[in-house]
């Protein structure tokens, strides 16, 4: 068996059955990818549409590709036709692009709203103002090739796990409310993606339905890897 079979097979054992795997794939070659393949793994996450493109025709038609970087509008046309969901849907104008191109090809598709929960600047996402502004509008009830399946972020890049653990409540207790107030009969609405390597666990703990993990199941990136 393989590091990266027997990285996933460990990883997959101390998951509940209730949380998704995200194997996240960036900048790791396609044989790489196969050998998760070949241990039973089908989510892949990505950061870029270009390395999606670049890899997809390579890989078995069975993968379900999950962009989970930044996204910019002019991208959205090359992705949409095939991808299974965007976790990185940071504002409305991004949501409407997406809605339009899915248009074009009569399909529905899956995204999670990005959500800032971390303290830097850098990371990108909906603050709580912004969504509970978006979804009642009717610029949002206009949206129908577009199926939004619940909320993603990411917690500040420290290794104080209380502050983790705070910045994940806060994103469980949001889905919760919108959940409550704007989702109540949607069944779609059922994921909330945190949680990565480093702090998977407490994301879990903390009401987690997807991680995202790249380095425990693929090894550290190289310096050379960007």
């Amino acid at each position: 068996m393989s590091v990266i079979a027997a990285n996933i097979n460990s990883l997959r054992k101390s998951l509940p059955s209730s949380v998704t795997l995200v194997a996240v794939s960036k900048t790791k070659p396609v044989e790489d990818i196969m050998e998760a393949y070949n241990a039973g793994q089908r989510c892949f996450g990505e950061n870029r549409v270009q390395e999606i493109l670049n890899k997809r025709d390579h890989l078995p038609s069975d993968i379900e590709w999950h962009l989970i970087g930044h996204l910019q509008r002019n991208k959205v046309k090359f992705i949409v036709p095939f991808i299974d969901m965007i976790q990185s849907v940071d504002s409305l104008r991004l949501l409407a692009a997406i809605d339009s191109e899915a248009f074009k090809h009569n399909r529905v598709v899956n995204v999670l709203l990005q959500v800032h929960i971390a303290r830097e600047e850098t990371k990108f996402g909906f603050n709580r103002e912004e969504i509970e502004e978006m979804l009642p509008s009717k610029e949002f009830a206009g949206l129908k090739f577009i199926r939004i399946c619940g909320l993603m972020g990411m917690a500040t890049f420290t290794s104080d796990l209380v502050q983790v653990r705070s910045e994940f409540r806060s994103l469980t207790g949001l889905f919760n409310e919108l959940k409550e107030k704007y989702f109540f009969s949607d069944d779609n609405f059922r994921e909330i993606s945190m949680g990565m390597s480093g702090d998977y666990e407490v994301a879990i703990g903390e009401g987690s339905t997807m991680i995202r993990v790249g380095s425990l199941i693929f090894g550290e990136r190289s310096k050379t890897d960007y």
